[in-house]
């Protein structure tokens, strides 16, 4: 069995060699099943990540009344799909695995997982596997029922679409962890995560396309965490995203994560914060 090196910081790491007596895939899958019960006794938690993302695109829908769609080549569904996308990513990802991380942090699990042969990115990512199914799910649930409903017809650069969809998740799930480090409490976790949820919602296009933005606007949002997700999203629907914008897209997503991941390493805590 592996040790581990517990700094209180974050920064401790798995000296083990992956070769125990359970498989990696074993591993993760116990770890997974084991965070899935977990969720489904949690009500509050369920309800953020699956009611709450199919109920939110119906308030966009009735703000794309107040927006001259077509002046920017945009249409109800291009608005409402890009929308309820971005509302699975932080309902369902975000917000629900920031509550997870630090209620299984304030309970020892994560400490109690660091003595065995889990190494630290497995402990995160395992937990974060039901939540992500969640997410997943719903993304391609809302595409389809978008699609159909809003006669959107099938997308012509759908790997767009799902390349935005994959970069959001993980870069949700790093979001989420860099959250947990600063929460000290369930409940303080609702706080310290409506920045990121304020500035998704208000600047990334999620409910205001940035199209319809003032130009020097529009610029600085697409700088944002999530921006670069819900124009691939779009991109992949509409299909008049440049090369040059997609891979601009793609890069500012990366950077986020790559970011992200650092201040995990960095900042995230496995023990209770006191």
């Amino acid at each position: 069995m592996s040790t581990m090196t517990d700094t209180g910081n974050g920064t401790g790491t798995g000296t083990g060699t992956g070769t125990g007596t359970t498989t990696l895939k074993g591993r993760m899958t116990a770890l997974a099943r084991a965070e899935l019960t977990l969720l489904g006794r949690s009500r509050a938690t369920l309800v953020t990540a699956v009611l709450v993302p199919l109920l939110l695109p119906l308030s966009v829908r009735s703000a794309t009344d107040q927006m001259d769609l077509d002046e920017v080549g945009l249409s109800v569904g291009t608005v409402m799909l890009p929308a309820a996308v971005g509302f699975s990513l932080l309902f369902a990802v975000y917000a629900a695995l920031t509550n997870i991380y630090v209620v299984r942090r304030e309970e020892l699990v994560l400490k109690r997982l660091r003595t065995g042969e889990l190494r630290d990115p497995e402990i995160l990512v395992g937990a974060a596997l039901p939540a992500v199914g969640i997410g997943f799910a719903q993304c391609v649930l809302l595409a389809v029922g978008c699609t159909v409903l809003l006669d959107l017809g099938a997308p012509p650069a759908p790997h767009l679409a799902v390349l935005g969809v994959l970069l959001g998740i993980v870069l949700c799930v790093a979001l989420a962890a860099v959250t947990a480090s600063f929460s000290r409490t369930a409940e303080s976790a609702q706080v310290t995560s409506l920045p990121v949820m304020f500035v998704s919602l208000l600047g990334s296009g999620v409910t205001v396309p940035l199209e319809v933005l003032p130009d020097r606007v529009a610029s600085v949002c697409e700088l944002l965490p999530l921006s670069p997700v819900i124009t691939l999203v779009r991109g992949g629907w509409t299909g008049d995203l440049t090369a040059y914008e997609a891979l601009g897209a793609v890069a500012t997503a990366l950077a986020w994560t790559l970011l992200a991941v650092f201040a995990v390493r960095r900042w995230f805590r496995w023990e209770p914060r006191r």
